[in-house]
């Protein structure tokens, strides 16, 4: 294992921001403090470019000007977004590299009329800065046939020959115009830079900022540079819920991070015609929730060539102007609460329920946002140690009725509910009943040191565990575990790399009165969430506690975050805020009946600080249970067992506890007779989720990839395994391919009578086609979830081989070795998919690469590339051959060849570039 701490530097904090970004950013520098009280951006992509398309610069400008173009319109509507700054995107690869300013360098349009001074006037007077966003990217010097570069100009400005559509002349190029922006406006707050120039890097461009303009931002998209003051994570999709942005963004509190994404839910980050629709629910949602982890929301909306915005977005400005005034101080002045500054508990909820907290500074007031509401009239949550004493609707000033126990906060009766965001402000009086920390040593010092500035990184070991000695013999009743939120908390495939969750999965507890002898106290699974995380143990009696880790969420495909494990803190509490209150339908209410041995005892974590025991010699009866009709019923209880639930004096239905099932209400009263083998805490009545709604799962299908086949006879090896992501047990789950017609497969289907959060089940198969054919066979994943049959599938896709080859194979094929690279979709390429961000430290390696027999082959290379770039292809571990390729779209495939000398048998093939970016890859094949 190691520890890491990260030095205090005079003006600074060095910060490991994530596992996979270097170290020494700069943390809490004065020049960010504007930022870090910042909500949101506007981020404006307009040039010349914008629709309609000019390709005269000075046609351009008059028309913009004719047009009625005034730098306080984008202000006005900023503010009415909450913005505080705006990021003016002209200078842009795909808006004809626009200069809004009269420059003296010539290689780009140019404007005699100060469209960027003038704005930074007009936000200047309205407290709104203005940055300005700079591209590293000359590729799209001629997309459509038009020229935007002007090579000569710009070399006899030079005195010498620079090509601007290379990179490094590019670089060369965009250099001078930060040298000329920073001499020309003082009052720009910094530069948003579009990824990186290797001439900028070799040039001290960054360091010259610094010096130059010491109070200027850096913010670079999508990398994690330790110069730059902000990490931008660029239009993030695919989470559920859709809007939970945060998902996506593994840059770990206090790194200021951006998340940038389109207003428009359609069509280009530029107006390219037409008046596109704004998704409210998607929109407000990452607005909020991005507020609720600290992430500042950079929000584009497509300015039209006169700079007003079309009518959709114009409208979704007025809605926010109104919307947000009622919550402001939740947005404002506020940092995300679950994390390190502080709060309740974010994420899934109750009932269905989801949002995030916001905690203004000492966390003692905080805001719980309700951004999906429950299916019921009350929203429970994780309190986190705080006691609260009081709640309140934040648009109305309504009080609130409120239940506080067993460690979760309860907000009930609740009628006015937001269409977009139900706010309720919690005052609390602090955190109650945690252990000072330097009461407590740890094998690791970095998780009870109390600072989030170091953390403790297990070094790629799984299993791995930490002991906390508390000192002396002491009670305790639960962690609060503070993972490091350097990873997402989803598998999917985004940016070229796939995604997954480097946080606890399978978890053991153990406790010692001597450090020798030990003892379980508790085993489980965490979910993979952002945001403290707790493991309730029951009253332990103990000097040390050990947290056993034993592996993760990650998948062997998240190559970054596999087997990695990085904690910042482990709080270590003795107790639960003083109970306040009554929870519905707890299982010791006096309004229930007991039956038998049914005894209500003392339970500290439980709902109510109670729960009942005996029912396997009695019964608890809840009388008067109102429902609407057909329901889900949750069981909670204080361990494993089975419990009998009779609906209405009906016939008994068995349970495995604790879990949820279909019950049939009546609309009204029903009564509903719980008795079995587990004590019992309460229970939940929630209308039955839609038919729609399945379980979140991860189903992962090997070979991955087209696979292409020979012609005869083919036999083909499937592997699978479902995951379980949530909470909710699934029941009669099955796993298998389904064969075409006339096709064999030798393997059962594998089976499970349930899954619970985090297991998985696996399974391997050999299917034969007694010829080659181009068929898709799906492997399939059934099971049951509150009495309704679902299921999941991914294909294997199988394709002939062309008779000019002897041998072909996907890039993205599970079959090889694609490093630091990544998948991402490409619809022309085949299968689908193609491999980009290849360049130094990270290749494609093709492992078998078989053929009959030894002597020169071509190989075949299927790529997209935007420019011109280079491939480096090695034989068996050989000498690299340099392949230029060039091409004019990275949506466009290509094919290039190179003469390669292979043996009989099995081959390994490496194309990569670990001197510069190589082009995206779609498959190799031998002729």
């Amino acid at each position: 294992m190691r520890i890491r701490l990260l030095a205090c530097l005079a003006a600074a904090v060095a910060l490991v921001a994530s596992l996979v970004s270097p170290a020494n950013a700069e943390l809490y520098h004065p020049r960010q403090a504007w930022l870090r009280a910042s909500t949101a951006g506007l981020f404006l992509h307009w040039g010349m470019f914008t629709a309609p398309r000019h390709t005269d610069c000075a046609a351009w400008e008059r028309d913009v000007t004719g047009g009625g173009w005034t730098p306080g319109y984008w202000i006005d509507e900023a503010k009415k977004l909450g913005a505080s700054y705006v990021v003016l995107t002209t200078f842009h690869s795909r808006l004809g590299y626009a200069r809004p300013w009269p420059s003296k360098v010539p290689g780009s349009c140019s404007t005699q009329r100060d469209f960027l001074g003038e704005l930074i006037a007009a936000g200047q007077a309205q407290g709104v800065r203005v940055m300005l966003y700079m591209t590293d990217d000359p590729q799209w010097h001629n997309e459509t046939g038009h020229e935007s570069l002007d090579s000569a100009a710009y070399s006899a400005y030079k005195g010498k020959p620079v090509d601007l559509t290379t990179r490094p002349g590019f670089g060369e190029y965009s250099y001078d115009l930060f040298d000329e922006v920073m001499d020309r406006y003082a009052g720009l707050a910094g530069f948003w830079i579009d990824n990186d120039n290797e001439y900028w890097e070799q040039h001290g461009l960054y360091e010259r900022v610094r010096a130059k303009r010491p109070s200027w931002l850096l913010s670079n998209n999508n990398e994690d540079t330790p110069i730059m003051d902000t990490v931008s994570n660029e239009q993030k999709t695919g989470m559920t819920p859709s809007y939970d942005y945060p998902q996506a963004v593994y840059t770990p509190m206090p790194r200021l991070t951006e998340a940038d994404y389109k207003l428009p839910t359609n069509g280009d980050w530029w107006y390219s015609g037409g008046d596109q629709a704004v998704d409210f629910r998607l929109s407000t949602g990452r607005y909020i929730t991005n507020a609720g982890s600290s992430i500042k929301s950079l929000m584009a909306e497509t300015a039209m060539l006169s700079g007003r915005f079309p009518p959709q977005q114009e409208a979704f400005n007025d809605f926010m102007a109104t919307w947000r005034q009622p919550i402001r101080e939740s947005l404002e002045g506020t940092e995300g609460g679950g994390y390190m500054y502080g709060g309740l508990q974010p994420g899934l909820w109750n009932d269905g329920a989801h949002g995030v907290i916001t905690v203004r500074p000492g966390a003692k007031t905080q805001y719980v946002h309700v951004v999906t509401r429950p299916s019921t009239n009350l929203v429970r949550l994780r309190d986190n140690g705080y006691r609260v004493t009081g709640v309140s609707d934040l648009r109305t000033g309504k009080p609130m009725r409120f239940a506080q126990s067993g460690g979760y906060l309860s907000i009930l009766d609740i009628s006015d509910w937001d269409t977009y965001d139900t706010v309720f402000k919690v005052n609390t009086a602090g955190q109650q009943y945690f252990y000072d920390k330097s009461t407590i040593k740890a094998s690791a010092p970095s998780l009870v040191d109390g600072s989030y500035l170091t953390y403790w990184d297990a070094g790629g070991q799984l299993p791995v565990s930490v002991t906390l000695d508390l000192g002396r013999k002491r009670s305790t009743a639960y962690l609060a575990v503070h993972e490091r939120e350097s990873s997402p908390t989803y598998a999917r495939e985004s940016f070229g790399r796939a995604e997954d969750s480097a946080r606890i999965k399978d978890y053991r507890v153990h406790a010692s009165d001597d450090g020798q002898t030990w003892r379980t106290v508790r085993t489980g699974a965490l979910p993979s969430a952002r945001g403290v995380q707790f493991i309730d143990v029951g009253e332990v009696h103990a000097r040390y506690l050990k947290l056993e880790v034993l592996n993760t969420w990650a998948g062997p495909q998240a190559k970054p975050f596999y087997r990695q494990l990085a904690l910042d803190e482990i709080d270590v509490a003795y107790g639960y805020p003083d109970p306040r209150g009554e929870v519905p339908l707890e299982a010791e209410s006096w309004r229930n009946g007991f039956e038998g041995k049914a005894t209500p005892v003392w339970c500290e974590a439980c709902s109510g600080t109670n729960a009942v025991t005996g029912l396997d010699r009695g019964a608890v009866v809840f009388r008067d249970v109102q429902a609407t009709g057909p329901s889900r019923l949750q069981l909670d209880t204080t361990g494993p067992g089975t419990l009998s639930v009779s609906v209405n004096g009906a016939a008994p239905v068995t349970v495995a506890a604790p879990g949820a099932i279909p019950v049939p209400l009546n609309a009204g009263a029903n009564t509903i007779k719980v008795s079995g083998t587990a004590d019992l805490d309460r229970i939940a009545v929630a209308p039955m989720p839609p038919e729609s709604s399945t379980p979140r799962t991860t189903l992962t299908v090997q070979p991955a990839g087209v696979q292409w086949v020979s012609p005869g006879q083919q036999a083909l090896r499937i592997t699978a395994s479902l995951r379980l992501d949530v909470d909710d047990p699934i029941d009669d789950v099955s796993l298998a391919p389904v064969v075409p017609p006339g096709w064999t497969i030798q393997g059962a289907a594998v089976t499970a009578p349930d899954l619970r959060l985090g297991q998985v089940l696996s399974g391997s198969w050999t299917v034969t086609a007694p010829a080659a054919q181009d068929v898709s066979i799906p492997v399939t994943a059934t099971f049951r979830t509150l009495g309704r049959t679902k299921a999941v599938s991914k294909p294997v896709q199988v394709k002939q081989r062309p008779a000019d080859r002897v041998f072909m194979r996907e890039a993205e094929d599970s079959a090889n070795d694609i490093g630091d690279a990544g998948v991402t979709n490409c619809s022309p390429c085949s299968g689908g998919q193609k491999v980009r961000n290849i360049g130094p430290g990270a290749a494609v390696t093709f492992p078998g690469v078989t053929v009959p027999a030894a002597g020169q082959y071509l190989l075949y290379l299927d790529f997209t590339v935007n420019g011109d770039r280079s491939y480096f292809v090695s034989v068996n571990g050989g000498a690299p051959v340099e392949v230029k390729v060039s091409g004019a779209g990275n949506n466009t495939p290509y094919t290039t060849s190179v003469p390669v000398t292979l043996t009989a048998g099995a081959n390994t093939l490496r194309i990569g570039n670990d001197r510069a970016g190589a082009p995206d890859l779609d498959r190799v094949s031998l002729g």
